[in-house]
């Protein structure tokens, strides 16, 4: 629930750093690979594989997040998942964040306290550890955060790593982010605060990532842009097309849950599944007949490119039910115009590395 301040109520302004800083510090996970905790000029994180797996987002007031809907612990929850979503997403584990705030001065302090809680909530039970950053004055909140992750012996899974032949299977919801927003934005939240919650925070199936780096995923990414825009990332990395199943046979479960809100808004569910973003699942690829472990689910099938592609285009490297998608955007896009996935806060993240 966003949090609504007194007039009397401090704010950053009314502390100093250091005042603030003893707000947040007790709240946060030291967690289980930290070796020297913040109070230095930097911590120090355990590396045992000796390769160090780094992911950086950025969520920015009126752009990711309004505070009239988003508490200071929904940020903080939201910012952490997108971010351990990425390091799974490689078939890593997280061993720590490390958080820069910009604060406005009439931010309530306890709007940062929230934000703190919300990122040990998703943390702590990982035994991730928030082990420092920075703090700044500014015009707006923005929260950025940077994870790390180690990998434990195993190579990393790539985007480019597809193969003709391959399953694409996917780990997680579709499509409830996107719905959540739309109900925010038409002032409509009170009809199923579920959708709404999946925006404001949303549970990537995290555990999934080194489980399927462990079953042998060939292939994978978080997809936080949209079912189709992301599928082509995997297509474009790894010069193959990826042929989704008709999302009314894979996705029947997430559309069968979004009909009620699509109807109120006179919205199409399955363009919620296939273009929706921050829901943060995981699409990857495994070898045909190799066994997909739960909680994926099989969505299509990899396929060779046509000879000569040259188009440059994501979209066309995706199929949906052996066709392409109609027209409209795929997801959405960090400095487009317009977009079909939102207006001014999208359900979508940042583009990726």
């Amino acid at each position: 629930m966003a949090h609504v301040s007194s007039p009397d109520e401090p704010t950053v302004a009314d502390l100093s750093e250091d005042g603030l800083l003893a707000l947040i510090f007790p709240q946060l996970p030291l967690g289980d690979a930290t070796l020297v905790p913040p109070g230095d000029d930097a911590a120090v994180v355990a590396a045992p594989d000796g390769r160090v797996v780094v992911s950086t987002d950025v969520l920015v007031e009126d752009r990711h997040f309004r505070r009239r809907w988003s508490s200071g612990e929904d940020v903080g929850r939201r910012a952490a998942a997108q971010n351990l979503a990425d390091i799974a997403a490689m078939g890593a584990s997280p061993t720590a964040l490390v958080v820069a705030l910009v604060a406005p001065a009439d931010l309530p302090a306890s709007w940062v306290e929230g934000l703190a809680r919300g990122l040990a909530a998703v943390c702590a039970p990982l035994g991730v550890g928030v082990v420092g950053g920075d703090l700044s004055s500014g015009p707006v909140a923005v929260v950025a955060v940077t994870v790390h992750g180690d990998l434990a012996g195993r190579e990393p899974v790539l985007r480019s790593g597809a193969r003709p032949g391959d399953i694409v299977a996917h780990a997680g919801v579709r499509g409830w982010s996107a719905a959540g927003l739309a109900l925010l934005e038409a002032g409509r939240g009170e009809l199923d605060a579920g959708l709404v919650g999946a925006y404001l925070r949303p549970e990537p199936p995290l555990s999934a990532g080194p489980l399927a780096a462990r079953s042998g995923a060939t292939a994978m990414l978080d997809v936080s842009d949209g079912l189709l825009r992301d599928a082509g990332r995997i297509a474009r990395a790894s010069g193959v097309v990826l042929d989704l199943d008709e999302p009314a046979e894979v996705f029947a479960a997430d559309l069968g849950r979004l009909s009620e809100a699509a109807a109120a808004l006179g919205a199409h569910a399955r363009d919620w599944v296939l273009t929706g973003g921050e829901d943060h699942g995981l699409l990857a690829t495994f070898p045909a007949g190799a066994p997909v472990p739960a909680p994926f689910r099989v969505v299509g099938r990899v396929r060779a490119a046509p000879a000569g592609d040259g188009t440059g285009s994501d979209v066309l490297r995706v199929l949906v039910g052996g066709v392409a998608p109609g027209p409209g955007s795929p997801g959405w896009d960090h400095f487009a115009r317009e977009s079909a996935a939102g207006r001014a806060v999208q359900a979508g993240s940042q583009p990726r590395r």
